[in-house]
């Protein structure tokens, strides 16, 4: 019985060491196909990278869930660069951000909080310069954006909230976010997946995004879909995600201090993030906001509606006073 149980323990230590060598193998290429894009500045030791094009009012933009800032660059944030100083961030243990020193480790569980991300963003738009933004946050970005403008409210001109969580939501994020976002999992199944995880799953996640609409032709390859699934990077999503929904419910109790112009647009076609769950709450939330609902669009319409978001963006402006 002695042996056989050392045996097993063997076997189980071949399994995990074969795991971590494989995950660092995959870690190691998405490393080298994808590196920063822009500058990274350090924001009380946290590395932060950003992105800068065109030149005049400052507009950020912050991305969701699972993504970094090359989600804007295919083809959306050049499109606004002739009139818009446009300043992308990478979102903490996204991309090629750090994470807080308190959220590191593979069996932690903490998160960083859309106020703790939207300070740190903030710590790094002051050292480049940035003054009163717009600032445009999408999906998960929406409830970073919606902390940087209730955290500095005479200094954000404006918010553009782009299939943005933005709402407390009904039920759960399902077991997938359940396990990789709790401590064991993080330490046990979030390896596995860097290491193992189909080519074929990976298409079927960007498609189910996208739906009903398609995703651009080489958006995995130019978004860098791998450096998402770094093992540091897939625990900071996850746990991120399954932590936000308190943080959403105390913020909602404030959106009726966000008296700077907001435009939300929304998808009604959206699965991911329901229009009639945030977007058309949020409405209600805002003295000064303005909702477009897209008849027939998912989630995705910086890449599938980019001119209905740009006009949003042009809205913001005016209104605020900038264009």
């Amino acid at each position: 019985m002695a042996g056989k149980l050392a045996l097993l323990l063997i076997l189980l230590a071949g399994i995990v060491a074969l795991t971590q060598w494989r995950a660092s193998v995959q870690e190691r290429g998405a490393v080298a196909a994808h590196p920063p894009t822009g500058e990274i500045v350090d924001v009380n030791d946290v590395p932060v990278h950003y992105q800068i094009m065109g030149t005049g009012p400052d507009l950020v933009m912050i991305h969701g869930a699972s993504g970094n800032l090359r989600d804007f660059t295919l083809g959306f944030a050049d499109r606004l660069s002739d009139r818009y100083r446009v300043i992308l961030f990478d979102r903490p243990g996204l991309g090629w951000t750090g994470r807080l020193a308190e959220a590191k480790g593979a069996w932690n569980a903490r998160a960083e909080s859309p106020q703790e991300q939207a300070a740190l963003l903030q710590g790094a738009a002051d050292q480049i310069g940035v003054t009163n933004p717009i600032v445009l946050g999408h999906s998960f970005g929406g409830a970073v954006s919606l902390a940087w403008g209730l955290s500095r409210p005479d200094e954000t001109a404006a918010l553009v909230l782009v299939s943005a969580v933005s709402e407390p939501w009904p039920g759960d994020l399902g077991w997938t976010y359940k396990v990789t976002g709790s401590s064991l999992g993080g330490g046990l199944a979030v390896p596995l997946i860097t290491a193992f995880v189909p080519e074929p799953y990976i298409a079927s996640s960007i498609e189910s995004i996208f739906a009903p609409q398609s995703p651009p032709a080489g958006y995995a390859s130019h978004l860098g879909v791998d450096l998402s699934l770094r093992r540091s990077t897939l625990r900071a999503n996850a746990q991120q995600v399954m932590s936000l929904r308190p943080h959403v419910v105390e913020m909602q109790k404030e959106y009726h201090n966000l008296t700077m112009p907001v435009e939300i647009i929304h998808g009604d076609a959206d699965t991911i993030v329901p229009a009639v769950v945030h977007a058309e709450v949020l409405i209600g939330d805002v003295p000064q906001g303005n909702l477009t609902i897209l008849p027939g669009e998912g989630h995705m319409p910086q890449h599938t509606q980019p001119e209905a978001v740009i006009a949003a963006i042009d809205r913001a402006a005016a209104s605020a006073g900038l264009r």
